[in-house]
């Protein structure tokens, strides 16, 4: 009685020892595959991320708007200056080659 209680008991270590060998060898098999999922989610998610901020339309301030309007008047009134004194200055250049030709 005394030898069968043994070895049932030293079968039931030797099952419980390769149950936990079997379930750590399959824990870190999930672990590795958690860690390639996840990669790959995160690098979804970024890829996602990305296109929406190229695919979302965002309304523009009035602010914003009106920034720019100024900024772009501002550069038109420069450049008519620009081209109201090249002007002057080729009717200028003009006058005084006209007078000083005789015919």
């Amino acid at each position: 009685e005394n030898s069968i209680e043994k070895t049932t008991k030293t079968k039931d270590v030797e099952y419980k020892s390769q149950e936990a060998t079997y379930l750590d060898k399959e824990a870190a098999e999930l672990s590795a595959d958690r860690s390639g999922v996840q990669a790959e989610q995160d690098a979804v998610l970024e890829y996602l991320s990305k296109m929406e901020k190229e695919c979302t339309e965002v309304a523009e301030t009035y602010a914003s708007r009106k920034a720019r309007f100024e900024a772009e008047i501002a550069g038109l009134k420069e450049a008519l200056q620009v081209l109201d004194s090249e002007t002057a200055l080729l009717q200028r250049r003009s006058a005084k080659t006209t007078h000083g030709q005789r015919r």
